[in-house]
């Protein structure tokens, strides 16, 4: 504990106060107040100046005080203290009270707890002295400072948990890496507690630290990734200069080095070995390569190329960017039988060197390939790549017009046959020796129809059918002059009745289909007949060309309205064809300027001729006739017809009401059964009955009533009749012909059959029967009948 005896005494003027800085001393040798008045001529205001007589220590705390007793600080006093304990002392500001007591009586200070100059390193108090019977300040509030003193109790820290770095491999000795700094909480000026000095626990012998700056270098020269890659470094920070009993503190450091192209592409092996088929196309991949660089990035990056070899000119390389790996690659079609193996060297670059490291050696490898070609069953192959056939139009049917060659490229040479493809010669026109593959015509040409001729001929091999292939032949048509020429168009020819003699009416021109090769020339001329025309005349302009003169002054359409003039047309080919076109000239009345007015067209009619309006008229009659018997055929087919059963009541029921109780069979003037009995007699088609049976009962057959095989026959043929007919509805139905047929299970119903009988009849089975036969057991059954 230490006390300070030093004495401070505090001046303050009205206007304003001096604070006493701890290392000041002043002592003041009065008893009483001295007052010194000055009067200030400004504004009529006087200034007072009073003296003042507090007295205390300088104050000085160490933190982290672990003592017994509470700590002291120091004491506070002024001179009007006479030691009779009417003065009080007061302490305000920061910590009085609860950091900072003072005893009122002594003004002695303490610190009631434990201080840390990192949380604060001062405190400014207020303190005060008063008279405790008047309650008067003895002296004015004074301001004082009680500054912390710093000890060593804070640790570096570094600015990192951890540290990452990267330095190039195989950099030199002494090449920074990465700065570490570390900081101490303790006061820089006060000792060595905030001193820190760096040192390496883990890392060496690859890394060293700088002390002072806390820098990390390189310590080994020529450090290779490929062998190691990360290292783990621990650095110590230490305060106190680094001495015995400072505090410290560590971090790590994770360096990577990264890669430089040191080293080569090498390749594994120093030969390769592959086979492939013959049949490979162009473009297809054979096999992978690939030397191996340690090195990463863009400085493991190859090229692979063919530097020499003799199939350098049937095969390339090309480099795999994603595995680096080198692929050999067929460059043209290979041939088992012309060379079955090749040799490559191939070479492995590295694209991007490093300068620095070209004295290591060269940054390439080389390595030999052997290609082997495997033989496989290969389809013929023609010895064109296409054929062109010219052939005459005139040829023969069965002519040889040329002919394609096909062999198996393989050594077993098998033998070939040949077909010409029928999709691409539809008609038939050409056939091929299946031996041979010679081409022949199978039907006559016609360059005019079709000069071209585009056919496919298909080459099989007999042992392997599977192995064929096929070539487009081209057949060209070569032109015979079998066509001769005609009039170009159809010509409308006039000539003026007013025409003059030598005046051109007409130029005429002429086509042929045919073509020949030094091209088309005709000649025009008249037939022998009309070899002098009196009237009109032709001549050959010699370049294809001919005109139409006339050769008489004046025509008449009185007299002659129209003139037939034969031409005949000839060609210069071989051999000469020829034709006759004949023009029609009209003679037409014609202008001063020999623009045509009309023509006798009207005289070339007939005088046996209808007009139109009569022409127009018998077609009218005509349609309205042929309607008429429309009309009449369609209301003859619409008649109705009565239908088969006409239900009275329309219950439904197969019971035909004839409405006519007759005399008996010996009355035959009710119905004429003769008809029945005829054979050949046949009612009108009758439409389909309208009523569906509900009920069809089971009928015993008995013997006939009577035997008359002409009503039998009759019935059955009705009967089938109506079965075969396809507008019948598709159910069964009775159809009645005045034929009983079989007895009926019942027996007859007749009343006249029930006067013969003994007895009365029982008809109670009747009522057995269901509701459809009711109302006959109601008549038969019942006691009211009519036999009461």
């Amino acid at each position: 504990m230490r006390t300070y005896s030093l004495t401070v005494l505090l001046w303050s003027c009205v206007f304003h106060e001096i604070h006493m800085m701890p290392s000041q001393k002043r002592t003041n040798k009065h008893s009483h107040s001295e007052r010194i008045r000055g009067l200030l001529e400004n504004g009529g205001k006087t200034l007072h100046r009073t003296k003042r007589g507090w007295m205390w220590n300088q104050f000085f705390l160490l933190e982290e005080y672990t003592g017994p007793d509470i700590q002291y600080v120091g004491k506070l006093h002024t001179d009007q203290d006479k030691g009779d304990g009417n003065l009080k002392y007061i302490l305000t500001g920061d910590g009085a009270g609860s950091l900072f007591i003072i005893d009122e009586n002594t003004g002695d200070i303490h610190a009631a707890k434990k201080l840390d100059r990192e949380e604060k390193s001062l405190y400014v108090l207020r303190a005060k002295a008063i008279d405790r019977k008047t309650g008067r300040q003895v002296e004015p509030e004074s301001e004082f400072i009680i500054k912390i003193h710093d000890i060593n109790d804070n640790e570096p820290k570094f600015t990192k948990d951890m540290y990452t770095a990267n330095i190039p491999e195989m950099s030199g000795v002494g090449t920074s890496v990465i700065q570490v700094t570390a900081t101490d909480a303790d006061d820089a000026n006060y000792g060595n507690s905030a001193k820190v000095v760096y040192s390496i626990l883990q890392g060496q012998p690859y890394f060293s630290v700088d002390p002072e700056t806390g820098i990390i270098k390189t310590a080994l020269p020529d450090m290779s990734r490929e062998n190691r890659e990360q290292y783990q470094v621990v650095i110590q920070a230490k305060d106190m200069g680094g001495q015995m009993g400072g505090l410290s503190g560590t971090t790590t450091v994770n360096i990577t080095l990264t890669d430089v192209n040191d080293n080569p592409p090498r390749f594994s092996q120093s030969t390769y070995q592959f086979s492939f088929p013959e049949s490979a196309p162009p473009g297809t991949p054979l096999g992978r390569i690939k030397a191996n660089d340690p090195d990463v990035g863009e400085n493991a990056e190859i090229e692979y190329s063919i530097s020499s070899g003799d199939g350098s000119d049937m095969f390339d390389i090309v480099t795999d960017k994603d595995t680096q790996e080198g692929i050999i690659t067929v460059k043209k079609r290979l041939d088992f039988e012309n060379k079955m193996l090749y040799t490559l060297r191939v070479e492995a670059t590295n694209t991007h060197p490093d300068p620095r490291f070209l004295q290591l050696g060269p940054f390439k490898d080389t390595a030999l390939v052997k290609i082997s070609v495997e033989d496989i069953d290969e389809p013929p192959v023609f010895s064109r790549p296409w054929y062109l056939i010219e052939v005459d139009e005139d040829a023969k049917e069965g002519s040889i017009i040329g002919q394609v060659v096909a062999q198996d490229p393989d050594i077993t040479k098998n033998a070939v046959k040949y077909s010409v493809d029928r999709h691409t010669d539809l008609d038939r026109i050409f056939n091929i020796y299946s031996g041979n593959g010679s081409l022949f015509i199978s039907k006559p040409l016609d360059r005019e129809e079709t000069p071209w001729h585009n056919i496919t001929v298909i080459a099989t091999e007999i042992n392997n059918p599977k192995q064929s292939s096929q070539i487009p032949v081209f057949i060209r048509i070569l032109d015979i002059n079998d066509h001769a020429p005609e009039f170009a168009k159809y010509y409308e020819t006039f000539v003026c009745e007013n025409a003059k003699a030598g005046q051109l009416i007409q130029t005429v021109s002429a086509i042929d289909k045919d073509e020949p090769l030094r091209g088309h020339r005709f000649f025009f001329e008249l037939v022998p007949e009309f070899a002098v025309h009196p009237n009109f005349s032709i001549v050959d302009n010699k370049d294809n060309i001919a005109g139409i003169m006339t050769r008489r002054n004046g025509y008449s359409r009185s007299k002659m309205s129209t003139y037939l003039l034969p031409v005949i047309i000839f060609d210069n080919d071989y051999p000469i064809q020829s034709s006759t076109g004949t023009l029609t000239i009209r003679v037409c009345a014609c202008d001063s300027r020999g623009n045509m007015q009309s023509c006798s067209a009207e005289a070339l009619l007939l005088p046996a001729g209808l007009s139109t309006g009569a022409l127009v008229a018998i077609l009218l009659c005509i349609i309205i006739l042929l309607v008429l018997v429309v009309l009449f055929t369609a209301l003859k087919r619409q008649r109705k017809k009565e239908p088969l059963i006409i239900s009275k009541d329309d219950v439904r029921d197969n019971i035909v009401t004839y409405n006519d109780e007759g005399g008996g069979e010996e009355d035959t003037q009710a119905f004429d059964i003769g008809t029945l009995r005829n054979p050949e007699a046949r009612e009108e088609n009758k439409m389909r009955r309208d009523v569906i049976p509900e009920t069809i009962f089971q009928i015993r057959r008995t013997a006939p009533l009577w035997e008359n095989i002409d009503v039998q026959d009759f019935i059955h043929r009705r009967l089938k009749e109506n079965d075969l007919d396809p507008g019948a509805p598709p159910y069964d139905s009775l159809a009645t012909y005045a034929y009983e047929g079989n007895d009926s299970i019942a027996n007859s119903l007749s009343s006249l059959e029930s006067l013969t009988t003994e007895g009365n009849q029982d008809y109670d089975y009747l009522s057995d029967w269901g509701p459809r036969f009711k109302k006959l057991a109601d008549m038969y059954g019942g006691d009211d009948s009519d036999q009461d």
